[in-house]
């Protein structure tokens, strides 16, 4: 990585003054504006300090989120856009609503569209319709799950989204989504470049799984293992009033295992937590099946808790099959497990009580726990302050405790993951009590 990607896109010079320096009251103090060199620490080690230091070098460090004392589009002419992309997740209603309310009453923009059904929305031929949002139409929708406007998968035409950007004159579009929405909105970005159009894009990180880089967390991710935490002790409840009982429970983690990791540590009552980053083995004397049976022959009770992309090396090669959104269509490793262990200890004569729970739908389309409906908000400010800034190409990022602006590209060029090697995961163990390996030798 270099100094380079980390530097946001602008569309020109800020020439207009902010609204925000106008306060209704003229007690009212005004918060500080950002400075145009503010910037955030990437790395905050000493060790990357002293090295840095040594070199003569800068370190690498995030352009600061924050409102500027002089923006780039002025208000009163400015038309923005919002579409939803992706699976549903908590907090995606707060963000619409967040949106349109720093919009309208911090920065005067009266014209807000609702794009429907995600990036088909922006297509012609799918005749979708466009919602005029107002503070009063978006006043209650955070109290619900899903997502206000809708939401769609798949790869659509930049050139014909830009197209209906331009007919319907938007000046901003705020694209609320997960990585492959956000390689969406760049490609947007690029077409809109091409053009040579003075129209900002915006992202805003929307994944349950917190497997964006460069972003500590994403807004749902919380609420999805906070629920979990509930759907946990039931079944721990489950497990422990049977003999031999066990409660095998599916969770969100295509790629990575954030969600099944802090689930487990939040209520540390899961004694195996299966994750997409460490591969484990079925049977053998490290297998998963006979570590299991001792688990279960000690303690007659046992709680497992595994990602869906979890052992996707178990299943027999076959040709990959992608989603709409071109993501590999994992095997279901829920249905795998329980249909192993009932095979295994139904052939050798041992008793169990097996539960089988897929929640993962449900969390998806809950509405967001409090302090995930305070993160969404704070990013939807965050992201109306960058975008009436003139900034373009970024997705509101949170690093260190503050927010932050990333280049769209730096963002979605790897997948974050657990490390294996590293303290959240070393915890885990700690909580469970299973092995760090599950492979034989």
């Amino acid at each position: 990585m270099t100094h380079e990607d980390f530097i946001v896109k602008t569309l020109g010079r800020t020439n207009i003054k902010s609204p925000l320096l106008q306060t209704v009251r003229n007690y009212t103090p005004l918060f500080k504006f950002l400075e145009e060199d503010e910037r955030i620490l990437y790395d905050v080690s000493l060790s990357n300090f002293k090295r840095c230091l040594e070199k003569g070098e800068n370190p690498l460090s995030f352009e600061k989120a924050g409102p500027r004392e002089n923006i780039f589009f002025e208000p009163a002419k400015t038309k923005v856009a919002i579409v939803t992309c992706g699976g549903l997740c908590p907090g995606l209603n707060n963000v619409i609503r967040s949106l349109v309310h720093e919009l309208y009453y911090r920065y005067g923009v009266t014209r807000i569209l609702g794009i429907k059904y995600g990036y088909e929305g922006l297509v012609a031929k799918y005749n979708h319709p466009v919602v005029e949002l107002t503070p009063e139409l978006v006043s209650n929708i955070h109290l619900s799950g899903g997502s206000f406007l809708g939401s769609s998968r798949g790869h659509q035409d930049p050139a014909q989204m830009v197209d209906t950007l331009e007919i319907l004159n938007v000046n901003i579009l705020f694209c609320i989504g997960g990585d492959g929405t956000l390689r969406g909105a760049h490609a947007i970005h690029e077409e809109i470049t091409k053009r040579n159009l003075k129209i900002a894009v915006a992202g805003i990180p929307k994944t349950i799984d917190n497997d964006i880089s460069f972003i500590e967390k994403s807004f749902g991710f919380e609420t999805a293992f906070s629920i979990a935490n509930d759907i946990i002790r039931n079944a721990h409840n489950e497990a422990s009033g049977a003999y031999n009982g066990i409660a095998l429970i599916k969770l969100m983690g295509r790629d990575s295992g954030f969600i099944a990791a802090h689930a487990a540590l939040s209520i540390q009552e899961v004694n195996f937590v299966l994750i997409p980053e460490v591969p484990f083995d079925l049977y053998g004397p490290r297998g998963f099946l006979k570590i299991l049976r001792k688990r279960l022959e000690e303690k007659h009770h046992a709680v497992i808790v595994v990602a869906e992309g979890a052992g996707q090396d178990l299943f027999e090669k076959t040709e990959e099959i992608k989603d709409a959104s071109g993501n590999i269509k994992h095997r279901d490793i829920g249905v795998y497990l329980k249909e192993k262990i009932t095979e295994e200890f139904t052939d050798k004569g041992f008793p169990f009580s097996l539960r089988y729970i897929d929640p993962s739908y449900i969390i998806r389309s809950a509405p967001a726990i409090p302090n995930d409906s305070k993160f969404c908000n704070l990013l939807a400010q965050n992201a109306v302050h960058a975008a009436m800034a003139g900034r373009t190409d970024f997705v509101v990022g949170y690093w260190n405790d503050m927010f932050t602006l990333i280049p769209i590209p730096l963002a979605t060029s790897q997948r974050k993951k657990i490390d294996v090697n590293g303290e959240l995961w070393w915890h885990v163990l700690e909580a469970t009590g299973q092995p760090s390996t599950m492979k034989n030798p």
